[in-house]
């Protein structure tokens, strides 16, 4: 399928691995040029440099914190001009309700709600300008059914949610579509993260983790980025203009919902 996006500039946050690489190789191999973002120098530029040679499109590689002001003051100044936003960052650390502060809850509102809207809220009105725009936020399926343990993320998440059900309809007259991407387990270094916290609490192996969660799935295994990354390209393509404020699951069935 032509998505129609081809030329096309987007900013990919935290994009040198799992979910945020797999959106910005999808986006590229649609012909879309790509300013990139992440934490860390060398696997940032790796990633710019391996889809520049295997795609042939313009790839803008940017070491900063997007959940900084800083960093997304470095990242917007020297993006340009931007036609597509995929937002991402990693997710608040699991724990106990009990244990949270009031600086851990800033700390995820910071990262997973108030740094998409700071993005947003900079880029939307310039692709208004020019009629049109995309923006996918990639949240978690956390959102749909709250996961105990991540009560951070639930909460911050949530929030950007509301949010985006609100703006995504004022700004879908001008040409601008926004929606939103919610994962369920994939294999990264999130998921990695989470198995081994699994492991450690009930004393067993990062694999018997692996394998014990698998099995909760209808799927009966992990996502892959590269298939989360197809979605995120479809979302960002001229076949979504009717599709504005929704929550699109990709948790391999985990969720038994009607809706």
């Amino acid at each position: 399928m032509d998505l129609g996006i081809r030329g096309k500039r987007a900013l990919v946050c935290a994009s040198s691995r799992g979910l945020g690489r797999g959106c910005a190789e999808a986006l590229a191999e649609a012909g879309v040029d790509l300013v990139l973002n992440a934490r860390g120098e060398d696997a940032l530029t790796a990633t710019a440099e391996a889809i520049r040679d295997r795609y042939q499109v313009q790839v803008t590689a940017i070491v900063a914190d997007i959940t900084t002001e800083d960093g997304r003051a470095r990242v917007l100044e020297q993006a340009g001009a931007i036609d597509i936003l995929v937002t991402n960052a990693g997710g608040p650390p699991p724990g106990l309700w009990q244990d949270w502060t009031r600086d851990d809850f800033i700390a995820a509102l910071d990262a997973n709600m108030l740094a998409p809207i700071a993005l947003m809220t900079a880029l939307m009105p310039p692709m208004m300008e020019r009629g049109w725009g995309r923006v996918v936020n990639i949240t978690s399926q956390s959102v749909k059914a709250p996961i105990p343990q991540l009560g951070l993320s639930n909460s911050a998440r949530a929030g950007l949610t509301g949010y985006v059900a609100g703006t995504a309809r004022q700004v879908a007259p001008h040409g601008v579509i926004v929606n939103n991407l919610l994962p369920g387990i994939h294999a990264t270094d999130r998921a990695d993260q989470l198995d081994r916290g699994v492991a450690e609490r009930e004393g067993i192996t990062l694999d018997e983790a692996r394998a014990k969660r698998r099995e909760t799935l209808p799927a009966r295994r992990y996502g892959d980025p590269k298939d989360f990354g197809a979605m995120c390209a479809f979302l960002c393509s001229q076949r979504v203009g009717f599709m504005v404020g929704q929550n699109v699951l990709l948790d391999g069935g985990g969720i038994n919902a009607t809706l």
